[in-house]
């Protein structure tokens, strides 16, 4: 999806009455799914209504936690969200949103460090290799029952190449996991 605006900065999306919305980008409708994967891409986007020209960017926001919090798996507990309602109007309520960005910086930093560590501890670690050496046997042992066009005997190159492409496909199963755990 190409969605990053043409001069590198910030994509506008229209919001039309009829609830619609226009990537002013690429020039094309979109749905809130789109805007969801646009955030987890860390591509910067700005709504607004296409009449008043109000920006509508933290009620759309919103409303995509809603809709990821009632079609899947609740990440936001029920008291987290009974203790953040409760702040509204309260005197400590200016102190919240800077509070909030700081703690999910803080988390991402140590997410980050901990990815990291896993990365590296992976590749020291005598079962990982264990496990590599057993996923080229079972790559081979699949290849002698599927034909492909290329010859049985690889290069040594291909093979280290193989090899990395595996460990990072194990990589990225473990990244996944790890994001389900964290996330």
């Amino acid at each position: 999806m190409a969605s990053e605006s043409k001069n590198g900065g910030t994509v506008i999306i229209k919001k039309y009455a009829n609830r619609r919305l226009y990537n002013t980008s690429t020039s094309s409708y979109i749905t809130l799914d789109h805007l969801a994967q646009m955030v987890k891409d860390n591509i910067d986007f700005k709504v607004i209504d296409a009449k008043t020209g109000a920006d509508l960017t933290h009620s759309i926001l919103a409303q995509i936690i809603m809709e990821e919090e009632s079609a899947g798996e609740q990440m936001l507990p029920t008291n987290f969200l009974r203790q953040l309602i409760s702040m509204y109007g309260n005197s400590m309520q200016a102190f919240l949103p800077g509070y909030l960005e700081a703690s999910m910086e803080h988390f991402r930093e140590n997410q980050a460090k901990m990815r990291k560590a896993i990365e590296e501890s992976i590749g020291a670690n005598p079962l990982a290799q264990i496990a590599q050496r057993n996923m080229e046997m079972f790559k081979a042992a699949a290849a002698a029952f599927v034909p492909t066009a290329q010859p049985a005997a690889e290069p040594k190159q291909a093979a280290d190449a193989d090899d990395l492409d595996a460990l990072r496909k194990q990589m990225a199963e473990m990244q996944k996991k790890l994001d389900q755990l964290t996330g």
